[in-house]
């Protein structure tokens, strides 16, 4: 018998069972975060709070009492009037967009209770083709606006897009009129919209509905703007200050009324509503100033303001 012979033999494994240990390194602290202990904290970092981006169903678990939002006009779906193709037909890339998250198009809208107040509620989600805004979203939402006049519901539409969709040209900047023109009517009804902007909503949207809001809220860090930082310096050839078109910047520059952390949003917006759809408040805004009740209500407190000051 050989010298070695009584010696264990070493398992080498070749292959791992599972890929994903569920560890991830967050994009902005660079921190080891667990997946599970990203989804217990509403997809924000422990470490640092930097608000990851939520799909539409996740933003309406957040802000919907459980079991009370109904979506209206789901059956709707784009088509391709200008049968456009760039590096794929459109068709195509309105299948993978479907397949991947199982929605026609990239908004949800529906009525729902958030702390048992009636509210006409409308998610646009990032996941598909960059939240852009399509015919059917411009649609969706309008329909959303109309159905809120009829019956008398406070409106809070929820961002995250790109802005107009390019592959409907003209077709998609129009529903930045559209848009806008069902507001201007729900504001003639005197019903408040509440506008939240999360990371990111730039282009079309931007300069349409989403900075619409009787009040316009801000997740911590979200950029907002028309354009991109980048175009925007590859444009005027200078560099922007730091922290442009980050909440924070905007906040401080009067564009949004207030920055609210994902965990306080729900209640922060249930007071709000609570204010504006008050008799004594209905069309606060217009031409009065904010009253400090109102402001006491935006103010962010200590614990709310998120240490993130994000360029890229």
């Amino acid at each position: 018998m050989g010298l070695f012979s009584s010696k264990p033999k070493i398992k080498v494994q070749t292959t791992k069972k599972d890929g994903f240990s569920g560890w991830l390194k967050c994009s902005h602290c660079s921190e080891l975060i667990h997946a599970n202990e990203l989804k217990q904290n509403l997809h924000c970092c422990p470490k640092c709070s930097y608000h990851y981006r939520l799909s539409a169903p996740q933003r309406i678990e957040l802000l919907a009492d459980k079991g009370t939002f109904v979506e209206l006009f789901g059956e709707y779906s784009s088509g391709d009037p200008l049968n456009f193709v760039d590096l794929e037909p459109y068709t195509e890339r309105l299948k993978k967009a479907q397949e991947k998250t199982g929605r026609r198009d990239a908004v949800m809208v529906g009525e729902c209770k958030l702390y048992n107040q009636d509210v006409a509620l409308g998610v646009l989600d990032f996941s598909f083709m960059g939240g852009s805004m399509g015919s059917v979203v411009g649609e969706k939402l309008t329909l959303l606006i109309e159905t809120a006049i009829a019956k008398r519901l406070p409106l809070v539409l929820v961002s995250a897009s790109g802005g107009a969709r390019m592959q409907e040209s003209i077709l998609s900047l129009m529903q930045m009129a559209k848009t806008s023109a069902a507001l201007a009517k729900l504001g003639q009804a005197k019903l408040p919209y509440i506008s939240v902007l999360t990371n990111p909503t730039t282009g079309g949207v931007t300069a349409s509905f989403a900075t619409l809001g009787d009040i316009i809220v801000a997740e911590p860090d979200a950029l907002i703007g028309f354009a991109g930082p980048r175009v925007v310096e590859q444009t005027t050839r200078e560099k922007l200050p730091p922290g442009a078109q980050r909440s924070e910047f905007l906040l401080e520059k009067g564009m949004i009324d207030c920055i609210v952390n994902r965990h306080h949003l729900k209640d922060k917006l249930s007071l709000i509503l609570e204010f504006l759809t008050d008799d004594a408040h209905t069309g606060v805004g217009e031409s009065e100033p904010l009253p400090d009740k109102l402001l006491e209500i935006l103010e962010i407190s200590r614990e709310e303001k998120v240490p993130v000051s994000s360029t890229n």
